[in-house]
Formats: C-alpha cells, sequence, structure tokens
C-alpha cells in the first residue's frame, strides 16, 4: 500500500501525568503515517486523489497543542481518530508519540508509544 508520511512534527504541549508537566509543558514530536491509495493522485498530477499533508499537520497541531492528556497514548489515539475520522481515503495511520525531555531520572534519548490504526 502506498504511504503518506509526516516526520518528526515538533510542538509544544502540556501533556504528562505530573504536576509540572501540566503547568510548564513540553516538547512533543510526532511521526504520522497514513496508508492510502496514491496510484490516481500520481497518474493524474491531481490533489483530489491524494491527501493534503499540510492539512494533516494543522490536524496535528490542533491536538498536540490543544487539550492536554495525562498519557502520550492518549494523545496517539486521538490523532489517530481524527485522521480516519477525517479522511475517507486514509486506509490505516500509524502515530508516534515521542517525549524528548521527559521528567525522569536517568540517561536515555526520549520516550515514546506508537500505535496504527485501521480504518473498520
Amino acid at each position: 500500500m502506498d504511504k503518506i508520511a509526516l516526520n518528526k512534527m515538533e510542538f509544544y504541549g502540556y501533556h504528562g501525568v505530573f504536576k509540572e508537566e501540566a503547568k510548564l509543558g513540553q516538547r512533543f514530536i510526532i511521526d504520522l503515517e497514513v496508508e492510502t491509495d496514491l496510484k490516481q493522485a500520481g497518474m493524474t498530477d491531481n490533489l483530489e486523489y491524494s491527501i493534503n499533508y499540510g492539512q494533516l499537520y494543522f490536524d496535528v497541531k490542533e491536538i498536540v497543542e490543544g487539550e492536554p492528556f495525562k498519557l502520550i497514548e492518549s494523545v496517539a489515539e486521538a490523532v489517530a481518530q481524527k485522521m480516519l475520522g477525517s479522511y475517507n481515503r486514509i486506509l490505516s495511520v500509524m502515530v508516534r508519540v515521542i517525549k524528548p525531555d521527559p521528567p525522569i531520572p536517568g540517561h536515555y534519548q526520549s520516550v515514546s508509544v506508537e500505535i496504527t490504526r485501521k480504518r473498520g
């Protein structure tokens, strides 16, 4: 299946279990991959047969920078449901939510969750 990917989108949000996360906020990095059929778009050079990735970006931005969630799992689920609910051409979606600076001790690059949801 064909895919459209938006990689390493960076936003500032207030998601987290700890009080300081909800108060101070932090960076979130989102990877989004949607499966769709791009053949007709490629053959006709017409955006009508594809999905506007600029609009995908703004939909993700609205969620990540919007109302806070306690869990990044919930952020991922909200993004996935928005994609499947808003774009009939999307057959499945993968969402990865990365917290590069979580407030936990230790040495690591980041923490993340990844989910995949399919239509139907």
